[in-house]
């Protein structure tokens, strides 16, 4: 069975002056920590991950001061990649070992593919979400992601439009002197050209991507067939043999952005392929960040989402801890992922929602520039801070505290427990799912 460290948290004194033994906690600490990692709906592909990771591990050294060696980038196969590294300061090392789950060869085939397939699949999720009233609930929901939704909607609208009146125009000049049939044929002509013209624009302004990304999302959450289940199938089973091979303290699924309804999906079929999966010995976590769920689960044809959803929601051995941040207009902050969509669970676990300070996590020169790029600050999950802060995204999945431990207790503990002494006693690692706020 996977070991973990432990030792005991001191709570606040009650009043009297006197310690009471109920409020000490044991907090894990692991020394062997495997990491899945489920992008979002990026093309960029695994390689361009890792060099962020990278510059990630330069920020968190300087900033923690701790001894991090990253070694070398391998491809796995289609659908996996990884990297391990080492963290040690003068009183812990952990070892951790990355997998990268593969999506961009979908994401790119999805998003390149033929220009009116591409706009016929965006015109029916825009018609959709207006139709169905998922348009509304989001906005109710979460008005920033509901703009954010919007935009994009609105400049697939504006690429269409302005492709129409260039080839309208082209015809007006066409029929002063050849006539209406050719003056037909010549606007028709132009507009598609255009329309062909202005898609590296459109791609530049996210148009393709996030147009792709949602109709493949409405499909999912549907229970229609993608290729999104071949993912989630290849991504459970790594999790489960993961787990079944003993050799780490502490089994992290993370899921950023659109990788949170796909993570998501992966914990539920690996719990579907092995019930006793959270008894294992691993302690098994889920960390969500800067979550899309909710816009997916809040349409009402949306069954297969809400009950995945529920399934984690009601499951003990894991611990989902949720990530949100009021200043990233691309997740629901604020909003309960289980009870925010209309899932009622009567012995409900997870998840522990945790709202993250980007503002504490970088200077405030960086900060002034990063608030104006939306994009990049979606991406300040899962990137190191220069200063040392509670969430930084290093510090979640190669420091030595258990991950859920420390979404529940980093108030309590401090930045000084990481540098201190917490090696201090050894005990098998428990399995406790999360449940309050944070």
């Amino acid at each position: 069975m996977a070991m973990g460290h432990t030792t005991s948290l001191l709570m606040d004194t009650p009043a009297g002056g006197q310690t009471d033994l109920d409020l000490k906690r044991r907090v894990g600490t692991v020394q062997r920590r495997h990491v899945l990692y489920v992008e979002g709906y990026d093309p960029r592909g695994a390689e361009v991950y890792y060099q962020l990771f990278r510059r990630s591990c330069d920020r968190f050294r300087k900033a923690f001061s701790v001894e991090v060696t990253l070694d070398p980038f391998a491809i796995d196969s289609d659908d996996f990649a990884h990297w391990s590294l080492t963290t040690r300061s003068a009183h812990w090392q952990v070892a951790t070992r990355y997998d990268f789950v593969r999506l961009e060869r979908h994401i790119r085939a999805a998003m390149y593919g033929p220009t009116f397939r591409l706009i016929a699949r965006g015109l029916g999720w825009l018609f959709d979400d207006v139709v169905s009233g998922t348009m509304w609930r989001i906005f109710r929901s979460s008005w920033r992601f509901g703009v954010h939704l919007l935009s994009i909607q609105a400049l697939l609208l504006l690429w269409l439009e302005l492709s129409a009146a260039i080839g309208v125009a082209a015809g007006i000049v066409i029929s002063s002197s050849f006539g209406q049939p050719l003056a037909i044929a010549v606007g028709l002509a132009v507009a598609i050209a255009t329309l062909f013209a202005l898609r590296p624009l459109a791609n530049h302004l996210y148009v393709g991507q996030i147009t792709s990304c949602w109709a493949t999302l409405r499909r999912f959450g549907r229970g229609q067939p993608t290729w999104l289940d071949d993912t989630i199938e290849a991504g459970a089973r790594q999790l489960v043999a993961a787990v079944a091979a003993k050799d780490t303290d502490e089994m992290v699924l993370v899921g950023h952005s659109t990788g949170s309804v796909i993570s998501a999906a992966i914990m539920a079929r690996a719990l579907a392929l092995d019930p006793d999966l959270g008894r294992r010995g691993a302690r098994l976590v889920l960390l969500t960040l800067g979550a899309v769920m909710p816009a997916v689960a809040l349409h009402p044809a949306a069954n297969r989402m809400r009950d995945i959803i529920k399934r984690l929601a009601s499951e003990p051995t894991l611990a989902w801890i949720e990530c949100q941040s009021r200043k990233d207009v691309m997740n629901f902050e604020g909003l309960d992922p289980v009870a925010g969509v209309g899932i009622h669970v009567e012995k409900r676990h997870n998840p522990l929602l945790w709202s993250v300070r980007f503002k504490e996590m970088v200077s405030s020169a960086y900060y002034q520039r990063l608030r104006w790029n939306f994009f990049r600050m979606h991406f300040q999950y899962i990137s190191a801070g220069d200063r040392p802060t509670a969430h930084d995204y290093m510090l979640l999945i190669a420091g030595p505290v258990a991950v859920g431990d420390w979404a529940r207790h980093h108030e309590q503990l401090t930045l000084e427990f990481i540098s201190g002494d917490i090696t201090q006693s050894r005990c098998s690692s428990t399995n406790v799912g999360a449940s309050r706020h944070l």
